[in-house]
C-alpha cells in the first residue's frame, strides 16, 4: 500500500522538521512537501494533492485560518490544525474547527521530549482517524451511487466501537481497537450501514411540537453579551408564569430547583456540532445543558466564549460548584471530569474531579452520564453526537435502562466520525437517531 501524502505547512524550519519526523513515524503516512506559510501551501496543495495538511495558525502573508478557508472553498481535504498556547492561537484554533479543520493538535514544547513524544501519538491518532473518515464518506457515497442491491451486500462492521482516546491533546486514544489505530487498506474501505431505529417515544416527548422553532438571534454585543442575554431571558419568562398543567415541575421551578436536564457529550468534529445544536435551542429553555467536549485544558474556554456568541442560551466554561440554571449551558474544562450534583433547596450543581481518565479521556462523557443515574427526580435527556472512539456510550446504555426520559444520537450522514454514535446505536439504546440540523428541534420539543 502507498503511503498517505502529507503536507506541512509552518512558518518555522525547526517545527517543519519536528512535525515531519513525527509523522513519519507511521509508515502509512510520508511528508511530500512543506511550506512556510498558507499562501505557499495553497499553491503545492495545487500540484501536489496531498491526502492530508497539518497547518500552523499563525503564519506570515497567508495564516492558517485564511488558507484553511481557501482549502475548504477550493480543494476540500481533511485539515489537522497545529495550535500554539496563547489566547490568539487558541481563538483562531476554535475558529478553524468551525470552518472545517479536521482537528488540531497543540505545539510541543520543544524543551521537552516527554512532551513531544506525546503530541506525536496524538497527531498521528488524528491521522488515522481522519483517512478512516474520508474512506467511511467514499464508502456511503459509492453506495448512494451503487443499485439497491448493494444494501444487503455489506454487513456492518465493528470498527470504532470500544476505540478509546488518548489524554491531553487528543480526542481519542489509548485503548484504541485495531481498525481505528491501524490504517485498513486504502483500496478496501468499510461500509458499515445501521438501520435508522426509531423506537416510539413517550408521550411526553410529542407535547408542544411548536415550541423547537428557531428564535430570534439576540443582537451581538461585543462588551456584555451576558447581560443582554439576561435582560431577554427575564423578558421571555413572563408569558410562561401562568401556565397550570405541569404543576409538579412548576413548583420546582418556583422553589429554585430543576425538574430537567440534558446533557451532550462528542468529540472530534464537536465544535462544529455544538454550533449546530446550541444556536437552535431558545433562550428560555426550561433546562441547563451540561456539555463533555474531548479538547486540552484552556481550549474549553475559548470555545465556551465562541459559542457565547451563537447562541442564545448563556454558554460558559464549568467551574467547580456552579449552581445549574434554565437557560444556561455549561463546557467541563479540558483536564477535569465533570458530574451534576445536588444541592440545596432542589438545585444542582457542578462537581469537577481529577479522578483518573476513563476512556482514555478527561473530560470523559461515561462520568458526566454516570452522575446523572441517581438523579431520578429529573427529567434526563443524553445526547451524543459525533466523535471517535465509544466514551458515553456505555453510561448511556445505563441511563437508557434506568428511565431516563429521552436519548439521541447524530447519524452517520452528518458525524465528522461516527464513533460514539454508533457505539451507543449498537447498545440500542438510543431513542432518536437524527442527521444533527435534526436533533435541536426534536430536543426543544421532547424538554418543553
Amino acid at each position: 500500500m502507498k503511503p498517505y501524502k502529507v503536507l506541512v505547512v509552518d512558518d518555522s524550519a525547526f517545527m517543519r522538521k519536528i512535525i515531519s519526523d513525527l509523522i513519519e513515524q507511521d509508515q502509512n503516512f510520508q511528508v511530500t512537501a512543506t511550506a512556510a506559510n498558507g499562501r505557499e501551501a495553497l499553491d503545492k496543495v495545487n500540484r501536489l494533492s496531498p491526502d492530508l495538511v497539518t497547518m500552523d495558525v499563525e503564519m506570515p502573508e497567508m495564516n492558517g485560518l485564511e488558507a484553511l478557508k481557501i482549502l475548504m472553498a477550493e480543494h476540500p481535504l481533511p485539515v489537522i490544525m497545529v495550535s500554539g498556547i496563547n489566547e490568539e492561537g487558541m481563538k483562531e484554533t476554535i475558529l478553524a474547527l468551525e470552518w472545517g479543520a479536521f482537528d488540531f493538535i497543540r505545539k510541543p514544547s520543544i524543551s521537552s521530549s516527554q512532551d513531544i513524544t506525546a503530541v506525536g501519538e496524538s497527531l498521528r491518532e488524528q491521522m488515522n482517524e481522519a483517512m478512516l473518515a474520508r474512506q467511511q464518506r467514499e464508502a456511503r457515497a459509492s453506495a448512494l451511487k451503487a443499485p439497491p442491491v448493494q444494501e444487503t451486500a455489506h454487513p456492518p462492521a465493528a470498527q470504532a466501537k470500544g476505540s478509546a482516546s488518548s489524554p491531553g491533546t487528543s480526542r481519542s486514544g489509548p485503548g484504541m481497537s485495531p481498525a481505528a489505530s491501524g490504517l485498513p487498506a486504502r483500496g478496501k474501505p468499510e461500509l458499515r450501514q445501521l438501520p435508522e431505529r426509531k423506537v416510539l417515544p413517550e408521550g411526553k416527548t410529542t407535547q408542544q411540537p411548536e415550541v423547537a422553532r428557531k428564535p430570534l438571534k439576540p443582537a451581538a454585543e461585543p462588551v456584555k453579551p451576558r447581560a443582554s442575554k439576561e435582560t431577554r431571558k427575564a423578558a421571555a419568562q413572563p408569558p410562561a408564569a401562568p401556565s397550570q398543567p405541569q404543576a409538579p415541575a412548576a413548583a420546582s421551578r418556583r422553589a429554585g430547583g430543576l425538574s430537567k436536564l440534558v446533557a451532550v457529550g462528542c468529540s472530534t468534529g464537536g465544535p462544529r456540532a455544538l454550533k449546530a445544536l446550541l444556536e437552535n435551542i431558545p433562550a428560555d429553555f426550561p433546562a441547563p445543558v451540561v456539555i463533555v467536549q474531548h479538547m486540552p485544558p484552556n481550549f474549553t474556554k475559548s470555545l465556551a466564549q465562541r459559542l457565547n456568541t451563537f447562541s442564545p442560551l448563556e454558554v460558559a466554561e464549568a467551574e467547580q460548584g456552579m449552581i445549574l440554571r434554565q437557560g444556561a449551558a455549561y463546557i467541563a474544562p479540558g483536564g477535569f471530569h465533570i458530574e451534576v450534583v445536588p444541592a440545596t433547596g432542589g438545585q444542582y450543581a457542578l462537581a469537577l474531579t481529577k479522578e483518573e481518565a476513563r476512556n482514555g479521556h478527561r473530560p470523559s462523557v461515561d462520568v458526566l452520564f454516570e452522575s446523572l443515574i441517581p438523579l431520578t427526580a429529573l427529567e434526563r435527556h443524553a445526547v451524543i453526537m459525533t466523535g471517535m472512539g465509544s466514551d458515553g456510550a456505555r453510561m448511556m446504555k445505563a441511563l437508557y435502562d434506568s428511565g431516563v426520559t429521552s436519548t439521541f444520537a447524530e447519524s452517520e450522514e452528518t458525524c465528522v466520525v461516527y464513533g460514539m454514535p454508533r457505539s451507543a446505536v449498537e447498545l440500542q439504546c438510543v431513542k432518536y437517531i437524527l442527521p444533527l440540523q435534526e436533533i435541536a428541534p426534536r430536543l426543544v420539543q421532547a424538554v418543553k
